[in-house]
């Protein structure tokens, strides 16, 4: 099997490219690539078989690069640091993964399972995660990485997300409450195309379900659930005009 490293670290990659020397004879490595574009460079290049990828990387990121090839015929298996909720959501479109640091043993076998499949899987795999990708920014269906898995949800089930430190909350119309590993800046560019508005550094809402919004230095919305949420002096203007075009 072909592969290639793309990581940003160059500890990690050497660590994972003597690894593989000694564990895994049976892959020739055909470049290290220090970001996601000159990983995406050596895809088009070379077409592997297998990658071995980080997700955060300066510039592009893992993700940004897998969405950006245009071949798609190799396996995937991520080398990260990722949290639990990241690392869930990637189990679920069945993309093979290692953490940070990397050990032999689930090298090997992550190797050995990619060499077994690869025939039959590998294009489905990268395909299908790249769609997942594409489905957190487009469309009015969006995937929410939680401790359990990905939940699906439309986003008109939202009724308005607050910020938890480097967490999200979600409250839904059906009572809900569904936290994920994303902060609100992150979730304002999924949701800011979708009808939601950040009234406030702490809140981003469905701006179908304002009920009503009550004058003041920055004012407050009354939402449809009597849900009290402050908008921010610097906000306001912003608000109130996309409130005008519903």
């Amino acid at each position: 099997m072909t592969a290639i490293i793309v990581d940003d670290e160059k500890h990690c990659r050497d660590v994972l490219a003597l690894l593989l020397q000694r564990f895994c004879p049976q892959i020739q490595l055909l470049a290290s690539c220090v970001d996601g574009t000159e990983g995406y460079q050596a895809i088009e290049m070379h077409h592997p078989d297998l990658v071995f990828l980080d997700i955060e990387m300066p510039g592009m990121s893992g993700f940004d690069m897998l969405e950006a090839c245009r071949f798609t015929k190799f396996d995937v298996i991520f080398t990260t640091a990722y949290n639990e909720y990241a690392i869930k959501a990637i189990r679920h479109n069945a993309l093979d993964y290692i953490l940070k640091p990397i050990d032999k043993d689930e090298l090997v076998q992550a190797v050995q399972k990619a060499e077994q499949e690869r025939l039959t899987r590998t294009s489905a795999k990268v395909d299908s995660f790249v769609e997942y990708l594409h489905r957190q920014k487009t469309g009015d269906r969006i995937a929410l990485p939680t401790l359990e898995g990905l939940q699906i949800i439309n986003s008109e089930e939202i009724y308005y997300c607050e910020s938890d430190g480097g967490y999200t909350r979600f409250f839904l119309t059906n009572g809900k409450v569904i936290l994920i590993s994303k902060t609100l800046k992150e979730v304002e560019e999924v949701l800011e195309a979708k009808g939601f508005c950040r009234v406030h550094h702490g809140y981003l809402i469905n701006l179908r379900y304002v009920q009503r919004y009550i004058r003041g230095d920055g004012g407050e919305v009354i939402m449809e659930n009597n849900k009290n949420i402050p908008v921010s002096r610097n906000k306001k203007q912003e608000f109130l005009n996309l409130l005008e075009k519903i």
